[in-house]
């Protein structure tokens, strides 16, 4: 087994602030080091493809291919090239999903091709493998410079259909049929060419249907698409006042992460910036307000990939930032790691500190099912590159303050992305958060949702499910979460 090397840093290392009361120094391990060092890593995505319990890792490497690791009780286990799995087809896969696409009940994975001589290629789990099932499905788009892949079900059919961005070229939407993907709005304006890098989708408007945000390169506005049902979508994002006019050729978005990071309901969006980083918080009536500066987020960091997640179970959510400064080929990390203070974001990550060394992925992720969220980053650039992985060492009995919950269809299978869980004790929120549906770098993750619960013992769950009859609530009530022990509360769709 490869050493663990101690990775400490101090949560107090906030300037001008007062940790709660609650807070300890914190701590993370570095882990698996020489077999996580392969330069080129670009996007992570999490999803327990084995049905084991936990989460496994898929990671892109330029130039090599996808590699698969099996969750083995928290160490990973390279398994990809046995599964089936393109482990060395030199391809440049740049943005990857997990969900289930056949409704099955395995999860399946969409690996977006970034090089113009090689297919994107869709791998349906077979429950002993993945086959590569792209033709039959419709999936290779040819010529395309792949970035976000959104597997999410916008037509509420119960099926997860495609939104595939495009660096250069046009984006498109399909819909999945059962059987296949088909394009749909192939000339409608939510279809063309934006140099989008990130998707990012939510219910901003909440009547019932997943809308889109697009982060948008070399100088381009971003979108908000509104849903009107049908396949029709609206850009409201003017109107709104999020689409981050008058950017140079240089500047543009290049991800996007939705969390509610005011802990008053609704979902909030981060968008990390070649340009200084953009932080919408949401209003009443589907309004947004510009909160970077006040919360202290608005650097100009050449920004990247962004997760959130509450690391510290303080209650508030924090957000890890990839980000790097220099030029090819000698770009150099400047990653944050925000703390979220309850009305504002302080970086606690030291300046080429030892957990400094991302530049494209970034994943909180439960790996050891103690309760807390680890940390997965990735660095694409030079011959230094890794996708690393940290495991968070907070007391255990702090970890385990904390629910997860797992949210399935009524089939119990992985569809539900976009979907909004709110975690309340005796009808106060505690907190809340949305199953994955777009993120970090080029990435959809199939995880729990994780809602830190600091000193509540008991809590009620409430899961909001998109229909096409507007939004249905569920609730599961007096869930004690001294004895889930950091495991995971899954709610099957019952709406």
């Amino acid at each position: 087994m490869a050493r663990a090397t101690a990775l400490p840093f101090l949560a107090a290392l906030l300037v001008g602030a007062t940790p709660a009361p609650q807070q300890q120094p914190l701590a993370f391990t570095s882990l698996q080091e020489a077999e996580f060092a392969v330069p080129g890593s670009l996007s992570n995505a999490w999803g327990d493809y084995d049905g084991d319990g936990d989460s496994d890792l898929a990671v892109s490497i330029k130039g090599i291919g996808v590699r698969l690791y099996r969750n083995e009780g928290g160490r990973l286990v390279n398994a990809g090239a046995a599964l089936g799995l393109p482990a060395s087809d030199g391809g440049e896969y740049r943005g990857l999903s997990w969900a289930d696409v056949d409704g099955d009940g395995r999860l399946d994975l969409y690996a977006g091709s970034a090089a113009a001589d090689k297919p994107s290629r869709l791998f349906m789990g077979t429950g002993t493998g993945f086959v590569d099932r792209t033709a039959d499905w419709g999936l290779a788009l040819p010529g395309r410079s792949s970035r976000q892949n959104s597997l999410v079900d916008w037509d509420n059919d119960g099926r997860p259909d495609l939104f595939a961005t495009d660096r250069f070229g046009r984006n498109r939407l399909f819909r999945n049929s059962g059987s296949r993907f088909e394009q749909v709005a192939a000339q409608d304006p939510i279809s063309s060419a934006q140099s989008t890098v990130g998707a990012c989708w939510l219910d901003f408007d909440r009547d019932g249907d997943l809308d889109l945000f697009l982060a948008n390169q070399i100088g381009k506005q971003d979108q908000l698409w509104r849903n009107d049902g049908g396949g029709q979508f609206v850009n409201v994002a003017p109107a709104l006042g999020i689409h981050s006019p008058g950017r140079k050729p240089t500047e543009g978005g290049v991800g996007c992460a939705v969390a509610d990071v005011n802990n008053d309901g609704l979902l909030d969006i981060f968008v990390p910036n070649y340009g200084r980083n953009a932080l919408w918080l949401a209003a009443p009536g589907g309004r947004f307000v510009a909160a970077a500066a006040s919360w202290g987020v608005d650097e100009d960091n050449h920004a990247v990939g962004a997760a959130v997640g509450d690391y510290d179970h303080d209650g508030n959510v924090d957000i890890s930032l990839m980000s790097y400064r220099g030029d090819p080929p000698n770009q150099v990390p400047d990653n944050r790691l925000f703390q979220g203070l309850g009305n504002r974001f302080a970086n606690v990550l030291p300046a080429s500190g030892p957990l400094d060394r991302g530049d494209h992925g970034t994943a909180f992720v439960d790996i050891d099912g103690d309760g807390d969220l680890d940390l997965s980053i990735t660095k694409g650039y030079n011959t230094t590159g890794g996708h690393f992985l940290f495991r968070n060492d907070l007391p255990a009995a702090r970890a385990r303050q904390s629910v997860k919950i797992l949210v399935l269809d009524a089939s119990g299978h992985v569809t539900q992305a976009g979907a909004e869980v709110r975690v309340l004790r005796r009808g106060r929120l505690i907190g809340m958060g949305q199953v994955p549906a777009g993120g970090g770098y080029g990435t959809q993750h199939a995880l729990p949702v994780h809602v830190a619960t600091p000193g509540v013992a008991r809590v009620d769950v409430e899961v909001t499910f998109m229909s096409a009859n507007g939004r249905k609530l569920q609730r599961v009530t007096g869930v004690d979460v001294r004895k889930l022990a950091g495991g995971v509360l899954t709610v099957r769709r019952a709406v």
